[in-house]
């Protein structure tokens, strides 16, 4: 059996996904506001740095490879809730990659400190924040080149290359019944995609009639 080597990376993203908020928020009147927008949205004690120091600390970036996850990239969003107090509550998950990111991710945005509250009118309001964390797990000796986001009903090149392996002896399988794969000259591959979604697919490696899998990969599509 072939023992799968993970290297896994997590990229910091701080922006939030849409500047879209709305929530209620009582005021001293017993009157409720609804914003649909606010002057200045919720924020990271510490800004993008301050975000990107706690992952760091905080996050178990191993996790997608603990739970067996494929190579690709995979952006986890997540919604939450910024109180008026800078209180985080009410966090869900907007994605469903599995592999246990959207826990990971869910769990340290739940532990964290205190936000910086959003501010309308001058004053701090309860606000709704998206915000995407994107893990990215790689195998060790396989190398694949290809654009980040595949796109429906195109034919999508992908390069693969596995260590001490000919390209010739590569093959790509679609496990996911989402398209065709044909295989081109050295270690390329034309994925055509049918629908928006994902791809999934197996990496084979067939060398002196003996063939083995070697890896699997995620290709988000458009």
């Amino acid at each position: 059996m072939t023992i799968r080597s993970l290297t896994l990376f997590f990229i910091l993203v701080f922006p939030t996904v849409t500047k879209a908020q709305q929530i209620t928020n009582g005021d001293a009147d017993g009157t409720e506001t609804k914003f649909e927008k606010v002057e200045v949205e919720a924020s990271f004690a510490g800004g993008a740095q301050g975000w990107k120091n706690y992952l760091i600390k905080n996050l178990r970036a191993n996790v997608p490879a603990n739970n067996g996850a494929p190579i690709g990239a995979f952006q986890v969003i997540v919604r939450f809730i910024v109180g008026k107090d800078g209180k985080v509550s009410d966090v869900v998950a907007e994605t469903n990659f599995g592999y246990g990111m959207e826990t990971e991710v869910v769990r340290i945005v739940s532990k964290g400190p205190n936000w910086l509250p959003a501010k309308q009118n001058g004053k701090d309001v309860n606000a709704y924040r998206r915000q995407p964390v994107t893990f990215v797990v790689q195998d060790d000796g396989i190398e694949i080149n290809s654009k980040n986001i595949l796109t429906t009903g195109a034919d999508n090149i992908v390069s693969i290359s596995v260590n001490k392996i000919d390209p010739e002896d590569i093959e790509l399988v679609i496990t996911n019944d989402n398209g065709t794969v044909k295989a081109s000259a050295n270690g390329k591959f034309m994925l055509r995609p049918t629908k928006a979604g994902k791809v999934l697919a197996d990496i084979y490696v067939n060398k002196n009639g003996k063939r083995k899998k070697r890896s699997s990969v995620y290709f988000h599509v458009n």
